[in-house]
């Protein structure tokens, strides 16, 4: 293990040397790409430990689907990236291995739970990254640390051999400096072809008000969308008002269900080896009435069925300010994940580039605008 500047990184396979000069195609897509994986994603014979006390020397024998990929591509990796204790938190304050740190704007947060990912990515440690995102676990250190990360549809991706948060929303996506180099990353990941760049002619719908989670509490709206208004209009797509429609129940019932039963084994058994922050959300999940979390599946499954009248919408990845990295996480997560917690709720695609946020049912659409808009 090497300490580096940010805590970005909880184990290294190999000092990250400067990115590899590109070799020939028969080397892999991916070829020359430094490959830093988040610690909750498995890795053969590296140390994983998924950012906790309990699995501090964990070694795994098979490498997650997901991140072999990237390595049958070429990519070559070089660590694997410090996160929130198991990817329950929005700010990657890790209690055992220690706060990332935010390159791009020192002393605030660098967003959570993918945070090392997006640090080590700003900071220029690695050139690819494989993250996870259940509530916004991506798509926030992406707009923290103005790098592009991408949430894809629910089931995309292989989750097989990562540390489950909530089956019912955890997607594996790849986070990078540039919508290009995501999207071949994406390619590697799916089978897919690379879809051609795309926002004229296409409805864009401003998001000014994200939807709720279903408790009642709406959130804080924002404008900071309407920045983006005039060059999607330029690359040819129109842009109208729009809203998502509320959920029927409390999502967070189910969260927090999930997320419990993931814990069973070890939580409350040995609650003294968690965090204070994790160890209080997983006691929030302890003893939920079956009822609400019953309707909190029923209203999941209704709300995804919503199909709606725009192509993709924009939206801040953030809509309020960045807070400081020695916060309290539990009073600003709601606030500073309420523009991204919804699109895990409908299982849709959502692309970060910085602080831009675009969303759509299918990876192909988000994909697409964000390589019009990098092309411009």
């Amino acid at each position: 293990m090497t300490a580096d500047a940010y805590n970005a990184v909880i184990t290294w396979v190999t000092d990250p040397e400067p990115r590899l000069p590109p070799v020939d195609e028969a080397a892999g897509p991916l070829a020359g790409m430094r490959l830093l994986v988040k610690d909750l994603i498995d890795t053969a014979g590296v140390r994983t430990t998924y950012g906790s006390k309990i699995y501090a020397d964990h070694v795994p024998t098979v490498t997650a689907p997901a991140a072999q990929r990237l390595l049958d591509a070429g990519a070559t990796l070089v660590g694997k990236a410090n996160l929130h204790e198991f990817a329950f938190g929005v700010t990657s304050q890790n209690p055992w291995y220690g706060t990332v740190r935010n390159p791009v704007h020192p002393g605030l947060i660098a967003g959570g739970s993918s945070g090392g990912n997006a640090a080590a990515l700003a900071a220029g440690m690695c050139d690819l990254a494989l993250g996870t995102d259940t509530g916004c676990s991506i798509r926030l250190p992406a707009a923290c640390c103005e790098v592009v990360g991408l949430k894809p549809r629910l089931g995309s991706v292989s989750t097989e051999g990562v540390f489950p948060l909530c089956p019912s929303f955890d997607t594996v996506g790849p986070m990078a400096l540039t919508v290009r180099d995501v999207t071949a990353a994406w390619s590697v990941l799916t089978g897919k072809p690379v879809p051609e760049p795309r926002l004229d002619g296409l409805t864009v719908g401003l998001l000014r008000q994200a939807p709720s989670v279903g408790d009642g509490v709406m959130p804080e709206p924002s404008d900071a969308a309407e920045a983006y208004v005039g060059r999607l209009q330029e690359l040819g797509a129109r842009v109208v008002e729009a809203l998502v429609p509320e959920p029927q129940a409390s999502m967070s019932q189910l969260f927090y269900h999930e997320a419990a039963e993931q814990h069973r084994a070890t939580f409350p058994s040995r609650a003294d080896e968690y965090g204070d922050n994790v160890r209080t959300k997983l006691e929030l999940g302890q003893g939920l009435d079956t009822a609400d979390v019953e309707a909190a599946y029923r209203a999941v499954a209704t709300w995804r069925s919503y199909v709606p009248d725009v192509d993709l919408f924009v939206s801040p990845c953030v809509g309020v300010e960045i807070p400081p990295d020695d916060c309290d996480e539990i009073e600003l997560r709601p606030g500073v994940s309420a523009f991204l917690r919804w699109v895990n709720l409908l299982g849709w695609a959502g692309l970060a580039i910085g602080n831009l946020q675009l969303v759509a049912p299918h990876d192909e659409t988000v994909l697409a605008a964000g390589l019009a808009w990098e092309r411009g």
